[in-house]
């Protein structure tokens, strides 16, 4: 049960990175954890599992969870509480509109046929024009 009292299967349930996506394996899970995050399957102080672990049941390398956690960590989404390991954080409703926004962009993108690089290439055109 999570902390805001709603039963989900445990993360990271049936999921698995894609070893033939052009996208890194460690972005995969940056963005599957935002996903859960922003809808709500992954509450609020819910507790991540370890490195070591995840890694293992998703069958990649440790430094794979680690680097992924490591810019969830720095985007504000979870938290490192040592020993206490890796907590989702609360989010406001800013930033899932804008998660949203990404992930509109991203699904337009894919279905233009455009690649990971294109994409952020065009990304950050964007943002650079204003």
């Amino acid at each position: 049960m999570s902390p805001a009292g709603h039963t989900t299967a445990p993360f990271p349930g049936g999921w698995k990175p894609s070893p033939s996506s052009s996208v890194p394996l460690f972005e995969q899970l940056r963005l599957y954890i935002i996903e859960r995050a922003d809808s709500g399957s992954l509450a609020p102080g819910t507790r991540l599992p370890a490195v070591r672990n995840l890694a293992g049941e998703l069958g990649v390398a440790p430094h794979t969870v680690a680097r992924a956690y490591k810019e969830l960590e720095a985007a504000g989404i979870v938290a490192t509480r040592g020993r206490n390991g890796t907590v989702v954080c609360a989010r406001d409703e800013a930033w899932s509109s804008l998660s949203e926004a990404a992930a509109m962009f991203a699904a337009a993108a894919r279905a233009q046929g455009a690649s990971f690089a294109e994409a952020v290439q065009l990304l950050a055109a964007a943002y650079d024009s204003e």
